[in-house]
């Protein structure tokens, strides 16, 4: 009996030609593959550049320090680097909570100056306001010799659950440079609300909490000057 050829003998196989099960999985790579051309044709959302406006959105009033023994200098105050932020601050992008422990970039908003660098500069500068009397960092201009070294570490600078204010944890010590008395130690955590839930009005609550951390820092310290 001849055999039975699938295609006649020295006749090519056209390229297009394909048996039914390759064809399949032909299909399905080629499907794949339209997919993720697609996902990458997909606009990626305006950046939105932010910053930490400098003056903040509350007046800063001097607070009035405490009497002075006779005699005694005011405190030359330093500010000790680095002012420290949790890890997830140091990224550009404006983070917002994603369910119970994650964190997701709000849109396009990302920060022109990075917080590690901006919190501890505005920190300062606020804290010189409030207490009325300059606040240095190193390196120290000749002629300056601190008195007092405060060291501020944040535990929490974090957008709230429900995406309208932020949350600050922070804790801080002052010391006297010369060993002669010990270091004293405080914290606050707090909530500043926001004027809604798009970035300039979150951008906005994170320098209002600079600025009421700063306050209650002086308040503090003009209370220890006795």
């Amino acid at each position: 009996m001849p055999t039975h050829h699938p295609w006649p003998p020295g006749l090519p196989v056209h390229a297009a030609t394909v048996v039914p099960g390759r064809r399949a999985a032909l299909l399905a790579a080629l499907t794949s593959l339209t997919g993720g051309l697609s996902a990458c044709g997909t606009p990626l959302p305006a950046i939105s550049w932010l910053r930490l406006p400098a003056d903040g959105a509350d007046p800063i009033d001097p607070i009035e320090a405490s009497a002075q023994r006779p005699g005694s200098a005011s405190p030359v105050w330093q500010l000790m680097a680095p002012v420290s932020l949790p890890g997830h601050l140091h990224r550009d992008a404006l983070l917002v909570p994603q369910g119970a422990a994650g964190l997701q970039p709000l849109g396009g908003a990302r920060w022109a100056e990075p917080l590690r660098d901006a919190v501890p500069r505005l920190l300062r500068t606020d804290l010189s306001r409030t207490l009325g009397t300059p606040v240095w960092t190193a390196p120290l201009p000749p002629g300056v010799t601190p008195t007092r070294q405060l060291r501020v570490d944040f535990g929490a600078l974090d957008v709230t659950p429900d995406g309208r204010g932020v949350s600050l944890q922070a804790r801080w010590s002052v010391a006297d440079p010369s060993g002669a008395t010990a270091p004293r130690v405080a914290d606050a955590a707090f909530v500043t609300n926001a004027g809604g839930a798009d970035a300039q009005a979150l951008a906005v609550a994170h320098r209002q909490a600079l600025q009421q951390l700063a306050r209650r820092i002086a308040v503090w310290l003009a209370a220890g000057t006795v």
